[in-house]
């Protein structure tokens, strides 16, 4: 029998949303207990095929790649913003997040995907995923991301409860 092998990296993936806050309190949580390094994964829905072929019509293609790069970097800093904000608020789960957090990673593409993929190529033990619960008839739905992750993934996934 193999031997559990305590996690090195684990993959917080979030949605940016106000919600996620119970999310990363339990990535980091973690992190401490398995002194592992955290890499924080957002993904950008794509444009579209009709968005595309709109831009395309009106601008070169090099110029929608900057505009594109320079989205994926507005949306990192807005990652950065956030977490700082919400580290100023609860020092003790941050006291040692630049120790933790390992890097901060947009990719662009459906999010499920984009989480699996990312966890399969870099070597990630650990994907933690807000549920993203929704009511309806009285009953808990997961949402679609973290249910297509957890149906899909090749790694061990943990939900969180996040009441969005």
């Amino acid at each position: 029998m193999s031997e559990i092998k305590p996690f090195q990296t684990l993959l917080y993936a979030t949605n940016l949303g106000t919600c996620m806050r119970p999310v990363f309190r339990q990535a980091i949580h973690l992190a401490r207990i398995h002194k592992a390094k955290i890499i924080m994964l957002h993904a950008v829905a794509p444009i579209g095929s009709t968005g595309s072929a709109i831009l395309s019509m009106y601008m070169p293609g090099k110029e929608i790649h900057d505009i594109e790069q320079e989205s994926m970097n507005q949306v990192i800093e807005t990652m950065r913003e956030r977490l700082k904000n919400y580290c100023a608020e609860e020092d003790d789960i941050c006291k040692d997040k630049d120790e933790l957090l390992d890097k901060i990673v947009v990719s662009a593409g459906n999010p499920a995907d984009v989480i699996n993929h990312y966890a399969e190529t870099h070597g990630v033990d650990l994907i933690v995923i807000g549920s993203h619960t929704r009511q309806a008839s009285g009953h808990t739905m997961l949402g679609s991301t973290a249910r297509t992750v957890t149906q899909h993934s090749k790694v061990p996934v943990l939900i969180i409860p996040n009441g969005g």
